[in-house]
């Protein structure tokens, strides 16, 4: 496709990127190209074990940068631009003073799990499904609404500020888009539906705050931004930023953006995001379905005033921090390709694996007490070994993640769409077709994540007329066959289910 369709003055649309090590904006062109980008990491920080904290204002401070660095490598200005999509991790919770725009507190990350002993609480007899039906999730460490409710508890004063209706609450989104619009000068204070589905504060099937949900939990309304749609005007940018008068209109959670970005919007379509931890998703069209094997139930998107288009959702925790933990940490590596320069030394793992339940399992196990595990070491197994390991155990947790999604579509899937920062690693991507035992298809445009919240927005002002515009900028790039028989597949996810009940039941209840 050709970059034709929207007046010349408005040939290109932005997507910010916010993402769990780094922000990234990049501009897009009709055909779904990047043309220009700006990335930027900002801090990890962990005060203790267990707890992953950002910081809100450094985050901000590098969105207006690479805003300013996309611009620049596409070589245009605001006046290009016909509309601003956003994209975000999740659930990483902020809470901040609607006055003076200061957080109370550093962002809570997705990863962060600090909040198990109130989810017990909450649970109690009912058990971490009590709020299942209405909002999608089991009570886990994972999503928002603990979270909120940590800080408001263990914060001087938050609470009764959070009662007076002084304190806001946004998952990045929102505290982005807030920033982008005026902060304290009349900043717009929404989300959408997909990030507002990973609270567990919103009504699954009908879009708005559960009232009661956020009573127990001791969380104000008031502090909770207006739920929109994925696809539609917002607001405007102002002078705090590079984007004034630029119409915002794209706002969705980071895997929602990718699926959107793949083009998966027929029931049974679905993706898998390779980044920081992995992330499937299967459209399930209009339908609500409840998962019986340890997959969530969350909003895709809507658009405008459609309908809302749900989706199946596998979440997995570590998969390529696991690589940078082997740089940061154990030092095995200089950086994160050398991890498959290294692991191709050898034909295989040796016997070992890796179970990085660093912040223990999500789906399907959800197992908080987990904690990560080395197994099958021996004096043969080495560095190269070890590196081979770490790649191997992202196709793995992604295996058992498409085992429970068929069981829960009542059908199988015949070939597997990726993305993300991982699926440039050939040696990952032939492994995870082979303990799949379908083709992995990887497409020409890999951040896909970043061009699903520029469609999203896009689509609002009518740069895309519609989602087969979409469809038709979508492109095969490389595809991967299994080479493996169904024996020796098998036997290798035997080995790798035994390694994972090693890692149960490992952590104190007060860890």
């Amino acid at each position: 496709m050709t970059d034709t369709g929207p007046e010349p003055d408005l040939r290109f649309v932005l997507s910010i990127d916010q993402g769990t090590t780094s922000t990234r904006a990049v501009v897009f062109n009709y055909a779904g190209e990047p043309v220009g980008s700006g990335q930027k990491e900002h801090s990890q920080h962990f005060p203790q074990a267990g707890w992953v904290e950002h910081d809100a204002v450094e985050i901000w401070r590098n969105t207006r940068e690479v805003i300013g660095l996309a611009l620049a490598d596409a070589d245009i200005n605001r006046h290009s631009l016909a509309a601003v999509g956003i994209t975000n991790q999740r659930e990483t919770t902020v809470v901040w003073d609607r006055a003076t725009g200061e957080p109370v507190h550093p962002a809570i990350v997705w990863q962060d799990t600090r909040t198990q002993r109130i989810c017990d609480e909450l649970a109690g007899d009912a058990g971490p499904d009590r709020y299942k039906d209405r909002v999608g999730l089991p009570l886990a460490t994972y999503f928002s609404g603990p979270k909120i409710r940590w800080i408001l508890q263990n914060v001087d004063g938050a609470a009764q500020r959070a009662e007076a209706g002084e304190l806001l609450f946004g998952t990045m989104d929102t505290w982005l888009i807030w920033n982008l619009t005026g902060g304290v000068r009349g900043g717009v204070h929404v989300t959408d539906v997909t990030n507002a589905s990973r609270t567990m504060l919103m009504n699954i099937d009908t879009l708005d705050w559960n009232e009661e949900i956020a009573s127990e939990m001791g969380i104000p309304v008031s502090m909770l931004p207006q739920i929109r749609s994925s696809s539609e005007l917002y607001g405007y940018g102002r002078r705090e930023s590079l984007l004034i008068d630029t119409p915002i209109t794209g706002i969705l959670g980071d895997q929602h953006a990718a699926t959107f970005g793949q083009a998966c919007f027929a029931p049974g379509q679905g993706k898998n995001t390779y980044g920081t931890g992995n992330f499937m998703l299967m459209n399930t069209g209009e339908e609500i379905v409840r998962s019986e094997n340890g997959l969530l139930t969350t909003v895709a998107y809507q658009l405008g005033e459609q309908k809302p288009v749900y989706a199946l959702e596998g979440s997995i925790a570590v998969t390529g921090s696991l690589v940078q933990w082997l740089r940061d940490n154990l030092g095995l590596i200089s950086s994160a390709p050398e991890v498959e320069t290294k692991a191709k030394r050898v034909a295989d793992t040796g016997g070992a694996y890796i179970v990085p339940a660093f912040s223990g399992l999500f789906a399907p196990y959800w197992k908080p007490d987990a904690r990560g595990v080395i197994v099958g070491l021996t004096s043969f197994i080495n560095q190269f070994h070890l590196c081979r390991a770490a790649l191997e155990s992202t196709a793995y947790q992604s295996a058992e993640v498409v085992e429970a999604m068929n069981a829960d579509a009542g059908d199988e899937l015949v070939e597997l769409k990726v993305d993300g920062g991982m699926v440039v690693n050939e040696t990952l991507m032939q492994f995870q077709a082979d303990v799949l035992g379908v083709d992995v298809v990887r497409p020409k445009v890999i951040e896909t994540t970043a061009l699903g919240a520029a469609y999203a927005a896009g689509l609002a002002v009518g740069f895309w007329e519609s989602t087969d515009d979409v469809v038709a900028n979508w492109a095969e790039d490389t595809r991967w066959t299994p080479t493996t028989d169904a024996e020796e597949r098998s036997a290798l996810l035997a080995g790798w289910r035994r390694a994972v009940t090693r890692s149960f039941d490992w952590a104190s209840p007060e860890a």
